[in-house]
């Protein structure tokens, strides 16, 4: 899988490994995920009002997308990756059930 990670400042290397090996993990609930798009995003371009981090995971079909707002961008990327964890285990229901 192929992770993109778009950003609107600069992240420093331990913060860009926790995103690439939430977003990795995801790849043990479904392996078609095709690529991840991330985009961190820093509101009101103040790190007091907090951090938004989205995702979009390409696979076969629809895209899956989620976000989350936090002070730290490690628990926003948690939410997030939580989040799109349920979105697969949902997805997979759905086609099998087919």
């Amino acid at each position: 899988m192929q992770v993109i990670i778009n950003k609107s400042s600069e992240l420093t290397d331990t913060t860009k490994n926790v995103i690439n090996e939430k977003v990795n993990k995801l790849e043990t609930y479904y392996d078609r995920i095709e690529r991840a798009e991330v985009f961190v995003k820093e509101d009101d371009g103040s790190t007091t009002n907090g951090h938004t981090v989205e995702i979009r995971l390409a696979i076969p079909g629809n895209d899956l997308f989620a976000t989350h707002t936090d002070e730290s961008i490690e628990r926003a990327t948690a939410e997030v990756t939580e989040a799109l964890r349920r979105q697969i285990k949902k997805h997979k229901e759905k086609i099998t059930s087919h």
